[in-house]
Parts: structure tokens; C-alpha cells; sequence
């Protein structure tokens, strides 16, 4: 049987969202969880974006200049963990999130893994990692883009325990990696957009503007 986004929504979904927000931004040279985009800060939008999917509940995984950030997200229906170890890499991070989880009185069949700094990132795209999830029967549904996988990338309950074991600096592409035989795929092009530098910001900000030449501009990055 083939499930959609919307007979999920009614059966109340237990996949969870987590958007990992964590990071210092070090080449950005400020936060970039609050600069503007599209009338809102990129956490926000995220945020909003995850709200808006059929995914529950949504976990925010906050760290580096979490006093800060946190008031962005503040009135939002989302489950706030602050990673404490943050600067010892992503790792923690989805450690953090993953111990949320798994302490909730509910059982989460599955997450879905996103970053704060991929602007294109929709609700569509979410729900179609869920789709994906229902319809393939794969326990990792993951985006593809600039022949890579990434993130957002689905995960069944069953990779958690790998998840919260990653060392140090290893994201999620790991266990994507680690398993490939268990994963499908979704094109996502504009996935391989995300916002580390003034430069990126700056470009992102040249195409948000100035929609005469969004398509011209998005056909640049591709």
C-alpha cells in the first residue's frame, strides 16, 4: 500500500524533525542561525518549515551562542535541547537530539535531519522524505544533489543507536554511507546550496531580491 503526506498527517505521524542549529558559524563570523531570510531569521524559517511538515514532534538542537538564538524559536511549538559538548563537533549534536527522542513517552518510528543553513529546504521536500519513507520501505531516505547524498536525509528508529554513537566531527552522511544498501533517494538540486561564508549570504540575498533573475541565478549554482 502506497501512503501520502496527508493519510500520515491523519494518523498521526510519529516522525520526528530535527533541525540541528548547533554550530558557531566561524566562517560566517556571526551567527548565521539569525541573519534575515525571507522577512525571518534562517532558524525561524527552518523552523516554520518543519512546523509546517507532516513531521512530530519538532526538536531543535541548540549549542554555541544558545542565549542568543533561542528566543527566535522561543514561541514556536518545538522541543529545545542544548548541546552542551556543541564545540566537540556535529556529533553531539545529533546525540543530543536522538536522547530527546528517545526519551519521549511516545515511540518515534523515524527522524528526519536537517541544518538551519540549506534555504531551500522546503515542507514539500520534508514530506517527500516521508512519502519516501512509506511508499519505498527503506529505513534511510536521503536528498541527492551535486552527485552526493545529504541531508535532509530520513532515518528509522533501528539507526538511532548508530546515529548517537558518530564521533566528533561526523554528521549523518556517515551512517548514510555505512549503509547504502538500506537507502533511497530524492532529487533535491537545491540542496547542494548552503550558507557558510558573507559570500554565500551575499549570493543567496542577490537571488531572494531580485526575482527577475532568480532563475538565471539558481541555474548558476546548478
Amino acid at each position: 500500500m502506497v501512503f501520502n503526506t496527508e493519510q500520515i498527517d491523519n494518523e498521526k505521524s510519529t516522525i520526528a524533525i530535527m533541525i540541528l542549529a548547533a554550530g558557531a558559524s566561524t566562517r560566517m563570523g556571526t551567527p548565521k542561525q539569525l541573519l534575515l531570510y525571507q522577512g525571518r531569521s534562517f532558524l525561524q524559517y527552518i523552523t516554520e518549515m518543519a512546523i509546517a511538515s507532516v513531521c512530530q514532534p519538532v526538536v531543535v538542537v541548540l549549542g554555541a551562542n544558545a542565549e542568543q538564538i533561542h528566543p527566535q524559536i522561543k514561541q514556536l511549538p518545538v522541543r529545545v535541547v542544548k548541546n552542551l559538548d556543541w564545540a566537540c563537533g556535529m556529533s553531539t549534536s545529533i546525540k543530543s537530539g536522538i536522547e530527546l527522542l528517545n526519551n519521549l513517552p511516545q515511540k518515534i518510528e523515524a527522524v528526519v535531519i536537517t541544518l538551519c543553513d540549506q534555504p531551500f529546504v522546503s515542507h514539500q521536500i520534508i514530506n517527500q522524505l516521508v512519502d519516501a519513507y512509506y511508499s519505498e520501505k527503506k529505513p534511510i531516505i536521503t536528498c541527492e544533489y551535486a552527485g552526493t547524498l545529504g541531508v535532509p536525509s530520513l532515518f528509522s528508529q533501528i539507526f538511532f543507536s548508530e546515529l548517537a554513537a558518530l564521533k566528533e566531527t561526523s554528521g549523518a552522511k556517515k551512517v548514510i554511507n555505512n549503509n547504502l544498501n538500506e537507502v533511497f533517494s530524492i532529487p533535491f538540486p537545491l540542496g547542494n546550496i548552503d550558507i557558510d561564508t558573507p559570500k554565500d549570504y551575499k549570493q543567496l540575498l542577490s537571488i531572494t531580491n531580485l526575482p527577475s533573475e532568480v532563475q538565471m541565478e539558481q541555474n548558476e549554482y546548478l
